[in-house]
């Protein structure tokens, strides 16, 4: 007996789940930002989405994805920005078996961690 399981379709939703584990998986990332859709979300639904600050694109099995991150006052946004672009390609690649084209990284906001 013979299947073909080529063709399997991933929701941008679990897409977007495994970006915000990765990236808050990753040094200097203090929490994700969310947009005006989120916002419209939560407040109509009264939920805070699991996929908060990503959005994700798809087109033949390539995969692109903006993450929209808050960062930790101190840390080097350049290296917070390629650590995030390295975690999340793994992490969607591992999970879904689908080709990372690109992740664009988009620093909303910096804060200070006043516990330290």
């Amino acid at each position: 007996m013979s299947e073909n399981l080529e063709h399997i379709n991933v929701s941008d939703e679990v897409i977007a789940i495994c970006a915000v584990n990765a990236t808050l998986k990753t040094e200097g990332v203090v929490g994700m930002a969310g947009g005006f859709s989120n916002t419209i979300s939560k407040n109509l639904l009264g939920k805070e989405l699991l996929s908060k600050g990503v959005k994700v694109y798809q087109d033949e099995g390539d995969v692109e994805i903006d993450v929209h991150i808050i960062i930790e006052y101190g840390y080097k946004i350049p290296q917070v920005a390629w650590d995030i672009q390295e975690n999340v390609k793994k992490e969607v690649n591992t999970i879904t078996n689908m080709n990372v084209v690109a992740v664009n990284i988009h620093v909303q906001g910096v804060s200070k961690n006043d516990e330290k």
